[in-house]
């Protein structure tokens, strides 16, 4: 098996989530997927799995937290445009998510950024490299 992530995350309402991350392109692996867990495809190597409080509990001692209140992560995600970033933020909003903050233009780099249903929280983001190189060496990092 190659190298990948599996982020797990709680969610109070499976169903919703799980059509919520496919209205945003995420592809949904029946074969990990049950009454509890549904496994969502980024890509071939990057998966979130949307588990129900109950199921997420069984993983961890803690307390589950209240993402609409508290920030444990954020999620970047990479896009060949700013077209890519725009589309996905609009279709996150139209799934029921929410616009975290405005967008965030660089130049060189371009971000967006949004929350689920469940207030797990997302950056979408485009990046030249060659313009990012360029502004770095002009700032002075190495």
């Amino acid at each position: 098996m190659a190298k990948g992530i599996f982020v797990n995350l709680p969610v109070r309402d499976l169903a919703k989530s799980t059509a919520f991350y496919q209205a945003i392109g995420f592809r949904k692996n029946d074969l990990f997927s049950n009454e509890r867990a549904s496994a969502m495809e980024w890509s071939d190597t990057v998966s979130v799995m949307l588990l129900t409080h109950g199921f997420y509990s069984g993983f961890t001692s803690k307390p589950i937290a209240d993402s609409h209140a508290t920030s444990g992560a954020l999620y970047a995600l990479s896009f060949d445009s700013r077209d890519d970033v725009d589309a996905i933020t609009e279709q996150a909003i139209a799934a029921g998510g929410r616009e975290a903050h405005p967008p965030e233009d660089e130049g060189f780099m371009y971000s967006r950024a949004f929350e689920d249903p469940d207030g797990h929280g997302f950056g979408p983001f485009w990046m030249d490299m060659d313009g990012a190189k360029t502004a770095m060496q002009t700032q002075g990092v190495p």
